[in-house]
């Protein structure tokens, strides 16, 4: 999470500016950490599932959600708002399909990530959470990727509300190719563990996926 953080800031300083790159993290992660709190409460958005609580006192945690887990959704639509920018130019010119297509392309990282966190007590993540009643996709809820698409969109639109001025700006340049980079760099580490922990379905899955 560090890493990918830091990475995170350093494309988002040369592609936002620092300061929007800070409203973007301000923007997505209320939104995310709300959406997990609920999800481990009521199951909504992304299906009832809860923490283990293992990392309590190795990290921060606010109420039962980590601090990291929540923060890490950030970056990833960052990247998603990145690949959205640079391969879909039509939805440059509309806030709303801009965070829309982000919150997909968000979602499409999920379906290698989240079964893959399921997996955790077979690689170093730990069993830090479980779904209670399992899910239709390798152990996960469909209902997962439903919600990784609402808080991507949420939080990418949110984004742009505040900063409506850049979003015109934006559609005659930007710099969003390192972003681009950090989408396929957290995907391929993903899909690298996936194929070292022996799921290799999965990784054909989530290879074709993102293949098309």
């Amino acid at each position: 999470v560090f890493a990918f953080l830091l990475a995170f800031l350093f494309a988002a300083r040369r592609d936002l500016g620092g300061r929007h790159a800070l409203v973007f993290l301000a923007s997505l992660w209320p939104v995310a950490w709300v959406a997990e709190l609920s999800s481990t409460r009521v199951g909504i958005p992304f299906g009832l599932y809860h923490y283990t609580g293992i990392t309590r006192g190795q990290e921060l945690y606010l109420a039962d959600v980590p601090f990291f887990d929540s923060l890490s959704f950030s970056f990833l639509a960052y990247a998603a708002f990145c690949l959205t920018r640079q391969t879909l130019p039509w939805c440059r010119e509309s806030p709303t399909r801009l965070a829309m297509a982000s919150g997909v392309l968000m979602m499409l990282l999920d379906v290698v990530i989240d079964p893959l966190a399921v997996r955790g007590d077979r690689w170093f993540l730990g069993r830090i959470f479980y779904y209670p009643e399992g899910g239709a996709y390798f152990g996960v809820p469909l209902s997962s990727c439903a919600g990784w698409v609402i808080v991507g969109a949420i939080g990418v639109r949110l984004y742009l509300w505040a900063a409506r001025r850049w979003l015109v700006e934006a559609s005659r340049g930007g710099r969003p190719q390192a972003g681009v980079g950090l989408y396929y760099g957290v995907l391929g580490f993903n899909l690298l563990l996936t194929a070292w922990i022996g799921e290799s379905t999965l990784l054909l899955v989530g290879v074709c996926l993102h293949a098309l």
